[in-house]
């Protein structure tokens, strides 16, 4: 065990040969893995969950302890049993503001008690096919997992991509597939409102642009294009005295990354709006997310990651830490930032008591969105504001249509953000057809996570609680693929609806539960 985050390292990856026979494999230890592998070991099959990190459940004990939730009635099944249990840990009917190693220990006890054994530091190799249906997976260790139904639950979608199937990644235009609020976005949300110089040296075009601003403006809005949006890592903090540690300066730390916010400070940026998303959970501790136009995003830094090996992956994911490490840094110690604002900064710091294998730093970077399987049913923003009704649902949304900023750019010499969106949605159901890749692209998987949506749909679909439904949903159709001998795609939704009832899936608005 080391003592600082890593998305990837081959030394320290532990070698087998071994084959293991399943009936599921599940690639990916997150909610949607966890909920997955529960699902199928308590329907009477074999599940096995490989998770390329050393921890369980993905951003929910990764850090995202303050939950995106929209509406707690459209959650049922696993994902609110999972609330109910941690609710449980602190003496609650559920709770949904949580300390991440809690989220971690439920997720655990969750998995053992469903007998299904969790394989850690598991990066996936080669898939092997036999025409339309996978036979077994291989990993960087060595391990070979033959199974009859495999499951991709990862954040990045490499299952699905090894196995030939259709995806996409960034953002659709809006003439794609009918909608307003996908592609290009300049709305006034996390959005520069003082005038704020993008060059290096102020009023020089000469002298180059700061970090990660683009030279040119975006297309014109609605205009597709590969840019994602930011990702960063949802830090748990705490000011107990007790239980802090002090934010330390990086090593690679670049004073450049953080003139943009010296500039918001000289031109009157106001001060609270620093201390926004300090979201409360327990125990005198705080999730901080991202918050104004330079913040814990790292915006424009990972336009790489989706299609990226493992090896570029960890570089983008070590300059992600250093970016957010060095913020941490800069808001208590530079002298551009008002002593105020720095007193008040550095009585925070990470919690002793999170994360102790990384050094309270979460191992789980914040992959927001990656890429995102084109299936038959593609779920659109009309599905999210009900002018378009899934009739094969598998679980309800219900969040926002959420995108964070996308790209950092220059319009009339100042610098601009686009790409946020926050958008109001009711509860919709999320189709069955949307999981499961077309019939002649492969008959044995299902990916709940980077499921087939766009860009702005995604944003409403990809909340932790969601993610669990789905990986629910999952699992049912693969145990009832199994029984039935049958392709994912040619299960009855009948059969499968009324399974999911009874498992206490929330299907419709007609059905939510309070």
């Amino acid at each position: 065990m080391i003592d600082y985050p890593y998305y990837y390292q081959p030394q320290l990856i532990e070698h087998v040969n071994e084959t293991i026979n399943t009936d599921v494999c599940i690639y990916g230890g997150t909610p949607a893995g966890v909920a997955a592998a529960i699902q199928v070991c308590r329907m009477g099959d074999r599940a096995v969950i490989l998770e390329p990190g050393h921890h369980l459940g993905g951003m929910t004990s990764g850090g995202l302890g303050h939950t995106d939730v929209g509406s707690k009635d459209a959650i049922g099944g696993i994902s609110r049993e999972f609330y109910r249990r941690v609710g449980q840990c602190y003496g609650e009917p559920e709770e949904w503001n949580f300390e991440p190693h809690v989220a971690e220990k439920t997720f655990d006890a969750m998995a053992a008690e469903a007998k299904a054994p969790v394989y850690y530091g598991q990066f996936l190799r080669s898939v092997h096919k036999a025409g339309d249906r996978i036979v077994s997976i291989t990993l960087e260790s060595g391990l070979t997992v033959k199974a009859r139904v495999f499951i991709d639950s990862s954040y990045e979608g490499d299952l699905m991509a090894k196995s030939g199937v259709k995806y996409t990644v960034g953002p659709e235009g809006n003439d794609r597939y009918g909608e307003t609020l996908d592609g290009v976005q300049i709305h006034n949300g996390h959005q520069f409102k003082l005038p704020v110089d993008p060059y290096v040296v102020e009023g020089d075009p000469k002298s180059g642009l700061l970090p990660h601003i683009c030279a040119t403006e975006p297309a014109a809005e609605g205009t597709g294009d590969s840019r994602i949006q930011a990702y960063n890592f949802r830090l748990c903090l705490t000011k107990s005295p007790d239980n802090r540690i002090p934010f330390e300066k990086p090593a690679g730390y670049d004073p450049q990354e953080y003139v943009l916010l010296s500039r918001l400070f000289a031109q009157g940026y106001p001060i609270d709006q620093i201390f926004q998303k300090f979201d409360k959970i327990k125990n005198d501790k705080v999730d901080k997310n991202n918050h104004g136009p330079v913040s814990t995003d790292y915006i424009g830094a990972n336009y790489d990651f989706p299609e990226a090996d493992y090896a570029t992956r960890e570089k983008i994911y070590q300059a992600h830490v250093t970016y957010q490490k060095g913020l941490m840094w800069f808001l208590g110690n530079d002298p551009t930032v008002p002593a105020d604002v720095r007193d008040e900064w550095n009585q925070w710091g990470l919690c002793k008591d999170e994360f102790q294998d990384t050094g309270g730093w979460p191992a789980q970077l914040y992959i927001r969105e990656a890429r995102r399987m084109v299936s038959s049913y593609v779920m659109t923003e009309n599905n999210c504001t009900g002018k378009a009704v899934a009739d094969d649902s598998i679980g309800l949304g219900s969040y926002n249509m959420d995108s964070h900023n996308c790209e950092r750019f220059v319009q009339d010499g100042h610098v601009r953000n686009e790409g946020d969106v926050q958008i109001g949605v009711p509860s919709y159901p999320i189709s069955y057809r949307a999981i499961v890749p077309d019939k002649p692209e492969c008959q044995n998987l299902l990916v709940p996570v980077c499921l087939s949506a766009t860009h702005i749909a995604y944003g409403s679909i990809r909340m932790e609680p969601v993610f669990m439904i789905l990986g629910q949903s999952a699992g049912t159709a693969a145990v009832l693929a199994i029984a039935d001998k049958k392709a994912v795609q040619d299960i009855p939704y009948p059969e499968l609806r009324n399974r999911l009832l009874a498992d206490g899936q929330v299907l419709s608005v007609g059905n939510l539960v309070p």
